[in-house]
Formats: structure tokens, C-alpha cells, sequence
């Protein structure tokens, strides 16, 4: 038996009297509950709404996937957990990174931390660059399991704490760029309530779906449909559900419907000079067909003989970048690890994209459909929804100050009226 409290990153977190299911939907924007509330889509989030505690809240800068998922688990924020992209450039080395191995995750997650002292817990992510930090210091010894729905395939007891996952879900092992991506790991969550009982579930899905269809498209309101009939499951079997996102989706084109990018290294090049600076777009990772390594926050690192100022000065008025930041001022106003930071930081506009070279850039994948995508402040709002009420004393915080997604843990554990 787990202690009822266990503290992790400065918070006390109490053990829940039920199983509590966390669902990070990758690319939820609030607008696409907003959309299907009003169209009557999604009776039991409507239900949450009404009977449950809802609020959209700031999600962690960039507005990426590791680094908010990573704040939603630990509670805490980027600077404390260290994770401030999908990939990085290593000063030391001047190689680019994916930023997902479990040695750059600072600090433990409340999962990790809960299953160290007796508590069973699952983690299902749908695509497998996740499942190794969210992992990170877990105890599969008492019956935990983290796996993905990517590799469920894979999956092994000294890895996962599981086998034979397909078997136990009665479901094929779903393509990369699928709604099924998503609602295998929703599927798997099902068959673990209803088998093994642990007692905190997170689940993070895929914005495949997002990417690709705006609220209101019939095949995102059907996806909706979808996450909210097994929303209502996990009820039925006694689960508390908590909702949340790591970052929102907009369309970043152009009236004729091509994307609107800034070229930022094929800009800085013809302003500084070629190989004068490195652009990093922290976006990228091995499913580029979602959204062509273009997103709304990318980081400028100085070769020899170039200062940050100079690529202020030079790019600070180009049409389609709202925000150039140094490091010191992007590191402090988004709460960020230093470190990690390049000298520049570039953000853009509710419309427009950033790229490095045009040429570097594959945007095969996105021929047919207009570009969705994130990153900036304009995909940093997420939506906090529990199935039950919490506290007056819970409530009024989220009154008087805006949440933080990584307080998702907080709420869902500490605030809920038993």
C-alpha cells in the first residue's frame, strides 16, 4: 500500500479514493470542445462542464509536446524539469538532439513517484518518443506498465511491465498516421481499468487528427465522438477522468490556402552571412508529415563573430514574426531552462509558421491540406476539465489566477470533492 501523500517536485499529492485516469489530448484546442459542445457531440465533456470544474489554462512555452507533457507529469514547469522542445542544439557538441531521452528529464513525475511507494500506475502514450521519460524511475515491479501504442507490439515484462499487448487489447497495431493511433492507447487505459485496476492512469494521445481537420470537419467531430463515448466508459467503471492538452493547432496559410512560412535561415543568411548562425526548430521529430518540422517557435544559435543583438536588430521587423526574444528575456517570460536556449528566440504570428532552409524542409506530406500546426503563444491555451467538482477552496484558486497546465496532477489529485 501507497502512503496517502506522497510529495514530488513540492507538492503533496494525496492517493486517490478511485482509480484517476489523465488523458493529455495532443493537439486539443479548446475550440474543438467549444465546437462540440455546441453541436452536441460530446454529451459527457458537456457533462463535465456543467457538473464537473473546467478552465483553460497556460500551457508550457514552446507549445510543443515533450515539454508539456513533461510539465503536466511532473508538475512542475519547463525550467525546473529541463524538457523545452522536441529536439535541441547541444553547445557542447553543436550537434542537434532529440530532447527525449529520460537522462535530460530533471526531476521524477508524480506517476514515477506514486508507483515507487506501492501504487499501481499505467502509462500509455501513443507515440513512442514519450513512454522513456514519462517512464523515467517507474516500478514495474508491482504490477506498472508503460508502454506505447506505437510499439505495443514490442512490448516486454523487463521493459514495459507487459506482453502481449495487441492479444490484450483485441486490437491490430495501428499506423503512425491514424485516428487509431490515438484511440488504441484509450482502448488499451479500458482493458487495464477493467483487468488490473491501477489506480492512476495517463494517457497521451496523437494530434494526427488536429493537424489535419479543423473544429466542426467531420472527421474531427467524429474523432471527438469517439474520445467522448470512452471518456464515459472510464466513468462507468468507476474512474475518475481528468482532461487536459498539451498545446492547441491553428491554420498558419495563406488566403490561397499554401502555408505561410518565414525561411528564417534563408533569411538570416542573406542578412549575416551563411554559416553565421544555426536555426533550430524545436518542433521536429521523426513524424514530420504531421506538420513539416514547421511550427510558431524556433531557436537561433550564433556561430563565431555573431551576437544575438545583431540577429535581433536584423530580423526584428520582418513581416510574420511577432516576438524576437534573447535568451535571457525567452528563458525568464516562459519560465524555460537557460541552458538549452539558443541565443535568439524567434516566435510567430496566429498565422504564420518558421522554418531554416526552405530546401531542408519536406512538405510532401502536407500536399492536399492546408497547414495546422503549433508552437507560439496562439496554440499555448489548454483546456483543465474534471469529471467531478473540486473544492471551494480549488475553485476559488482558479478564479483568482490563471492555472497552469502543470497543474493538471494537482487539481485532479488534491482538489476533487470525494
Amino acid at each position: 500500500m501507497t502512503a496517502d501523500r506522497i510529495a514530488v517536485n513540492g507538492t503533496d499529492y494525496r492517493r486517490p479514493g478511485r482509480p484517476l485516469v489523465v488523458v493529455c489530448i495532443d493537439g486539443g484546442d479548446p475550440a474543438y470542445i467549444e465546437h462540440g459542445v455546441a453541436a452536441g457531440i460530446i454529451p459527457n465533456v458537456e457533462r463535465y462542464l456543467r457538473e464537473g470544474f473546467h478552465t483553460v489554462a497556460h500551457g508550457t512555452m514552446p507549445s510543443f509536446t515533450c515539454p508539456n507533457n513533461m510539465s503536466i507529469v511532473t508538475g512542475r514547469p519547463a525550467s525546473v524539469h529541463g524538457i523545452s522542445g522536441n529536439f535541441y542544439l547541444d553547445r557542447a557538441t553543436n550537434e542537434p538532439v532529440a530532447m527525449t531521452g529520460p537522462e535530460l528529464l530533471r526531476v521524477p513525475s508524480v506517476m514515477s513517484e506514486f508507483s515507487r511507494h506501492g501504487a499501481r500506475v499505467a502509462s500509455v502514450t501513443a507515440k513512442d518518443k514519450l513512454r522513456r521519460q514519462l517512464q523515467k524511475g517507474m516500478d514495474l515491479s508491482n504490477g506498472s506498465v508503460s508502454f506505447s501504442s506505437q510499439h505495443a507490439d514490442r512490448c516486454t515484462m523487463e521493459e514495459n511491465g507487459i506482453e502481449d499487448v495487441l492479444d490484450l487489447v483485441g486490437r491490430p497495431l495501428p499506423d503512425m498516421y491514424s485516428a487509431d493511433l490515438s484511440l488504441f492507447v484509450l482502448d488499451a487505459g479500458l482493458t487495464l481499468l477493467e483487468e488490473r485496476r491501477p489506480d492512476i492512469l495517463y494517457l497521451s494521445l496523437t494530434d494526427y487528427i488536429q493537424h489535419a481537420h479543423a473544429p466542426g470537419e467531420p472527421e474531427a467531430d467524429r474523432f471527438y465522438a469517439e474520445l467522448d463515448a470512452r471518456f464515459g466508459r472510464f466513468e462507468a467503471l468507476g474512474a475518475t477522468v481528468a482532461l487536459t492538452a498539451d498545446h492547441g493547432m491553428n491554420e498558419k496559410t495563406n488566403d490561397d490556402g499554401t502555408p505561410r512560412v518565414v525561411w528564417l535561415q534563408d533569411l538570416l543568411d542573406r542578412e549575416l552571412g551563411a554559416g553565421t548562425s544555426t536555426v533550430i526548430c524545436p518542433i521536429t521529430d521523426a513524424f514530420v508529415g504531421h506538420h513539416g518540422a514547421l511550427g510558431g517557435f524556433v531557436r537561433v544559435h550564433c556561430q563565431e563573430g555573431l551576437t544575438g543583438e545583431r540577429v535581433i536588430e536584423a530580423i526584428g521587423d520582418a513581416p510574420g514574426l511577432e516576438r524576437v526574444l534573447s535568451r535571457e528575456a525567452v528563458s525568464k517570460e516562459f519560465d524555460l531552462p537557460f541552458e538549452p536556449e539558443g541565443d535568439v528566440a524567434v516566435l510567430g504570428d496566429a498565422r504564420t509558421v518558421i522554418g531554416a532552409r526552405e530546401v531542408d524542409h519536406d512538405l510532401h506530406g502536407l500536399e492536399g491540406q492546408r497547414l495546422r500546426t503549433h508552437g507560439s503563444v496562439h496554440e499555448a491555451d489548454v483546456p483543465i476539465i474534471l469529471s467531478r467538482a473540486v473544492s471551494d477552496t480549488y475553485a476559488r484558486r482558479a478564479e483568482d489566477a490563471r492555472l497552469h497546465s502543470y497543474e493538471t496532477f494537482d487539481y485532479a489529485f488534491n482538489g476533487i470533492v470525494d
